[in-house]
């Protein structure tokens, strides 16, 4: 099902946490009735412990304020944190439980990957930006404002489109609570409202286990598939299945320039290499790559043809389009699509390294032994998961 656009929104684009944490922050202290807030991975750092402290002054004031954190991305979270913040009023909610070595379950897969939140209905955020400061980078000590922050987006929305997010955010705090046979809340929660807020027109867009699993999957399939100029994909964890990468090159055959932001720096060394198994035929096709490599790359956005944009939570990989809950948000605006391509071609220029065909076919026997050997192992770890797609990544 083709994505609904919604008329009349206002959207701001946010870079990295050093504009988000601030954004958020203030919406939740202006909240005034209800507080919904979604995140994959809470980290008592310095973001951590703001974002805390911003909604515990929120439930002093009586705003109901319901916090739903994944399970095993949070899994190091404290349980003398997750005390304090419910002994202030948070109602805090895990979504399912850490995932065991010794009690692995396919189900355990599944898990809650959405970067979203919600304030009185009326203004939401959407990206893939989790509740950790920028600089916290596992296995870099911090060190002040030295290292460079990871490199992600998310934006903030008001308008006709928040009532879809909030049904959404609303709708799975309900399904949590009863699966987990807890009281919703400790109130009724507000009704979803629409109000006009500017002339940007936007789509919501979630996967999940159940009726959308493919969604922003075909979201991207269908931009790409009618793009006429220019694609810019720039995606943290890029493994996409045999459909997404026909389509890139198809894209090419039809004289669109498609260009790869990818993560330069290893961060999970299996994906990292499994990923480069992929390069060879995306450069003979003539698509571009780039690798950042300023610092960790986060970011999960396209812009396509100057005014087709979507930002969110979800990579291009087996864990975000078979197994996790996504969410994310396309916009069509030129401005918009505008400002977020400049920003990519800034990081492009001054921040990443082409690879060229050349230089990429004279790479050492060990790194190419690596490569193929990381996607075989990827091939079949996604097969392992059974969630009846995974011929796509073969």
């Amino acid at each position: 099902m083709k994505e609904r656009l919604v008329a009349g929104n206002a959207i701001r684009l946010l870079k990295n946490g050093e504009q988000y944490f601030p954004a958020l922050e203030s919406a939740i202290d202006r909240a005034e009735k209800e507080i919904f807030l979604e995140t994959y991975i809470y980290e008592v750092d310095r973001a951590g412990i703001s974002i805390g402290d911003a909604l515990m002054r929120a439930a002093a004031r009586g705003v109901s304020v319901h916090l739903l954190i994944d399970g095993f991305g949070s899994r190091k979270l404290p349980e003398s944190f997750v005390t304090t913040l419910k002994e202030a009023g948070v109602e805090v909610l895990f979504f399912s439980q850490k995932i065991s070595p010794w009690t692995l379950r396919r189900s355990r897969l599944r898990r809650l990957h959405r970067k979203l939140s919600v304030f009185d209905g009326k203004r939401a955020f959407v990206g893939g930006i989790n509740i950790i400061d920028d600089r916290n980078i596992p296995g870099i000590p911090i060190k002040g404002d030295n290292i460079p922050p990871r490199f992600d987006y998310s934006v903030e929305i008001s308008g006709p489109l928040v009532a879809d997010i909030h049904h959404s955010v609303k709708h799975l705090w309900m399904l949590r609570a009863w699966m987990q046979m807890r009281k919703p809340g400790t109130g009724k929660f507000l009704p979803e409202t629409r109000i006009h807020a500017g002339n940007q027109n936007a789509a919501f867009i979630v996967r999940d286990n159940f009726r959308h699993r493919r969604n922003i999957e075909l979201a991207y399939l269908r931009a790409i598939a009618s793009a006429k100029r220019e694609i810019v994909i720039a995606n943290a964890y890029f493994f996409p299945g045999i459909s997404f990468r026909h389509a890139l090159v198809d894209a090419t055959s039809r004289g669109v320039r498609v260009v790869l932001l990818l993560q330069g720096k290893m961060e999970y060394l299996l994906l990292h290499y499994a990923t480069r198994a992929l390069y060879g035929k995306f450069l003979d096709s003539g698509i571009e790559i780039y690798e950042y490599h300023r610092s960790l790359m986060h970011a999960k956005v396209a812009v396509i043809d100057g005014h087709w944009t979507t930002i969110g939570s979800s990579n291009i990989d087996p864990f975000s389009l078979l197994l996790a809950r996504e969410a994310n948000v396309v916009i069509q605006d030129e401005s918009f699509a505008a400002e977020l391509r400049e920003d990519l071609e800034k990081a492009i220029r001054e921040d990443s390294k082409r690879l060229l065909p050349d230089s990429w076919e004279k790479q050492p026997l060990s790194t190419r032994f690596m490569t193929w050997l990381s996607y075989g192992m990827v091939r079949f770890l996604t097969g392992m998961a059974g969630y009846g797609r995974d011929h796509e990544f073969r």
